[in-house]
């Protein structure tokens, strides 16, 4: 969800390319949740136990007070302010060079040097010193036919502009002041008569009149489009037209720039909507966005540092052409933060979980730290491996698309995660979970969430022999005794009230495994002879609470000492 929401701020951009990614954004997330809710559930139906047929090993589930990153979260909170100071002051170590940015467009630097049309590109920057392929085009529209004085007045008054090395029209060449000391000409002056050549009767088409600014300055630079904004400026004797390389950049910067403050506005509407409505809380939100931005900007800025300065293009075998990529920065952004939420949700969903059964909230949040800790892990690694094979093609800006999210998850999944989030909870405290009156009521209304009232009816699954699954309320009970079929998940008192809970919500506990059925039936008679040991298992496997596995054609259930 909020990785969906994030991309489909892109579909606010005009560029193609980056609404493709919208369009992606939200079918990706959508088709997977479809799959994960009807297509998984069949294929673990139709496998059954047979699903865990080729684990390689087995691992022991430590006790949820034991587990390094709950050593981590304690060892946080302890010192929060000194551990939030320091983590703060390195991501903004990082992200220092992100003030510096320059957003240009990709050329043929963007090639590794053995390109073809790297080659050609290179030729021309270096044997030749007129900067003929990044020349202005200048094109009048409407109006009458500009007569001869109107177009040698404005083709003056554009050679005489810095940065111009020469303007060609219809009236012939002009000196412009990059090569004013090479020709001994003032800056405006006719220095090619139209008669000179029969190309000059090319720049006149019906009553439009075209004129070519070719610059002095490098056509993709800051003095580039310096040289745009002068050219459109100037006084011309009817409306015109700029286009070009040096124009390109420009428009594609203020096509981009226009839009994204909108789209950064709906990004954070929403995700602080939506993660208000899953934890009632005003803080949460705030801090959630605040991080990701610290986090954001850090890996901005290495980025920086590493593909607009220059530095590690040796190792990564890359040509520097000081600045980034417009659009890359924007598409980075919004993955990069949809997926940095994704991982924020679900770590404080097992933390509002503890913190609403009771636990304190330091207890609260090392748990839930905890207990998401090595599935957060694997996930940020997975997907950081998949990115870093970007870094491996020979594109330049697809290096720093690739480079840029690895570094952005994995600084996520461990400098935030492991840092900030619980230095961050601790000194907020109860403050954690406030909202104003009116806000609590919308969310006692309209809110979302995981949390089951413990103290409700429990739960028995019927039908666990055959694997069906079935949930239907039984009496909560003193051991309880169910039908042939059906199964009462038993908790240390001997109720069955631990059903309220799915196993995959539970915490890891130390269990001894009883039998509680045999296939072809349970005794009729409510007695605890139908619960006995089985010599298959050991008395020191761990697993979840209430967790239901099978040997042989039995069926038993872990409960805790």
């Amino acid at each position: 969800m909020t990785v969906m929401i994030s991309l489909t701020a892109l579909l606010l951009f005009p560029q193609a390319y980056l609404r493709s990614f919208a369009y992606a954004g939200v079918a990706v997330p959508v088709l997977a949740g479809l799959f994960s809710l009807i297509v998984l559930p069949a294929l673990l139906a139709l496998l059954g136990h047979r699903v865990n047929a080729l684990t390689l090993w087995k691992r022991s589930v430590a006790p949820p007070g034991e587990g390094v990153w709950h050593r981590i979260a304690i060892l946080v909170m302890r010192r929060p302010v000194p551990v939030a100071t320091g983590a703060v002051a390195v991501l903004l170590l990082l992200g220092a060079p992100f003030l510096g940015v320059r957003l240009t467009q990709p050329d043929d630097r963007v090639l590794p040097p053995g390109a073809d049309g790297r080659v050609v590109g290179d030729i021309l920057r270096d044997e030749f010193s007129s900067a003929e392929t990044g020349a202005l085009s200048v094109v009048t529209t409407g109006g009458d036919a500009l007569s001869d004085a109107e177009v040698d007045g404005y083709a003056a008054t554009l050679a005489a502009l810095p940065g111009v090395s020469r303007v060609d029209a219809a009236t012939g060449t002009y000196c412009g002041e990059g090569i004013a000391a090479q020709f001994g000409c003032e800056p405006g002056q006719l220095v090619l008569g139209p008669e000179s050549a029969p190309r000059y009767a090319g720049f006149r088409a019906g009553d439009d009149t075209y004129l070519s600014v070719v610059p002095e300055v490098e056509p993709l630079s800051p003095e580039g489009e310096d040289l745009v904004h002068a050219v459109r400026a100037a006084d011309a004797p009817a409306p015109v037209l700029v286009t070009g390389t040096a124009a390109g950049l420009v428009d594609v910067n203020d096509s981009l720039f226009s839009r994204l403050p909108l789209a950064l506005g709906i990004i954070a509407v929403i995700t602080v909507v939506l993660l208000f409505l899953m934890f009632g809380s005003v803080v949460i939100p705030a801090k959630a966005i605040v991080l990701n931005l610290l986090s954001l900007s850090a890996t901005f800025g290495a980025m920086v540092w590493i593909f607009q300065d220059g530095h590690l293009s040796g190792v990564l075998d890359f040509t520097a052409t000081g600045g980034l990529a417009a659009a890359m920065p924007i598409l980075m952004f919004c993955i990069a933060f949809g997926l940095s939420m994704d991982y924020e949700v679900f770590l404080l969903s097992r933390i509002k979980e503890e913190h609403d059964n009771g636990a304190d909230d330091v207890t609260a949040v090392a748990v839930g730290l905890e207990r998401t800790g090595r599935i957060v892990t694997a996930a940020a690694v997975l997907i950081a491996v998949v990115f870093l094979s970007f870094a491996l093609g020979r594109v330049s800006f697809i290096k720093m698309f690739g480079l840029g999210l690895t570094l952005a998850v994995l600084m996520d999944a461990f400098l935030i995660r492991g840092t900030l989030v619980p230095a961050f909870m601790r000194l907020a405290g109860r403050w954690n979970w406030w909202s104003p009156a009116p806000l609590r009521r919308i969310h006692q209304r309209w809110g979302i969430g995981e949390s089951v009232d413990l103290d409700g009816p429990a739960v028995a699954v019927a039908g666990a022999e055959a694997g069906q699954g079935i949930v239907k309320p039984l009496p909560v009970q003193r051991r309880e005794i169910s039908p042939v079929g059906e199964l009462v998940l038993l908790d240390e008192r001997g109720s069955s009230r631990q059903a309220e809970r799915p196993p995959s919500e539970r915490l890891p506990q130390r269990d001894r495994i009883i039998r509680v059925w045999e296939s072809g039936g349970f005794p009729e008679e409510r007695q605890s002879s139908g619960l006995r040991e089985h010599p298959d298992l050991h008395r020191d496997d761990t697993a979840h609470a209430g967790e239901l596995l099978a040997v042989g054609r039995d069926q038993y259930l872990r409960i805790p000492d």
